[in-house]
């Protein structure tokens, strides 16, 4: 089982407004500001409320479980066009980097000017360097809108290891 490290919301707070200082004082343009559903979202806002741009949003689906990813897959998508725009593309960390990468692919294609990417965490591992990260973390960053969830799949894995051990 991965080390978990707990953000609480006023850490979370902080955190979001932190990257959005990061990404504001670089100086670059951002016409838009897309947030990956469902960990980039409230992040995305606090950027996009810090750059003052638009904001959208596409769901994608790239996690079962702790530790468990799928091929990413895009449950909905942007309601806004990038063709053109300056794209800044949100979500709360990158781990391995499939999600991002299928992102960056995905919005690519509908031909933008420019295309970057901002997280809080992002992994060693990562396969994607974003253009603004504020740390790289081993652990498995459990944030504050997914306390149950978590919990409830931890506590899934626990019984599962138990009903494993042999018994005397």
């Amino acid at each position: 089982m991965p080390n978990f490290r707990y953000i609480s919301w006023s850490e979370y707070g902080n955190l979001a407004e932190a990257l959005a200082e990061k990404v504001r004082a670089n100086g670059k343009h951002y016409d838009i500001v897309v947030g990956i559903a469902r960990g980039g979202i409230p992040v995305a806002m606090v950027i996009s409320d810090h750059l003052n741009v638009k904001i959208d949003f596409v769901n994608v689906k790239s996690y079962n479980d702790i530790g468990k990813r799928t091929a990413p897959r895009i449950l909905s998508t942007l309601i806004e066009g990038v063709q053109g725009k300056d794209v800044l593309l949100v979500d709360d960390l990158v781990d391995q980097g499939d999600t991002m990468v299928f992102m960056k692919k995905h919005l690519s294609d509908q031909k933008p000017k420019s295309l970057e990417t901002a997280v809080m965490f992002k992994k060693p591992w990562s396969k994607v360097d974003p253009e603004y990260y504020l740390e790289t973390v081993s652990e498995w960053i459990v944030f504050p809108f997914e306390l149950g969830e978590v919990g409830r799949q931890r506590a899934e894995m626990e019984s599962e290891k138990g009903a494993q051990k042999p018994t005397h």
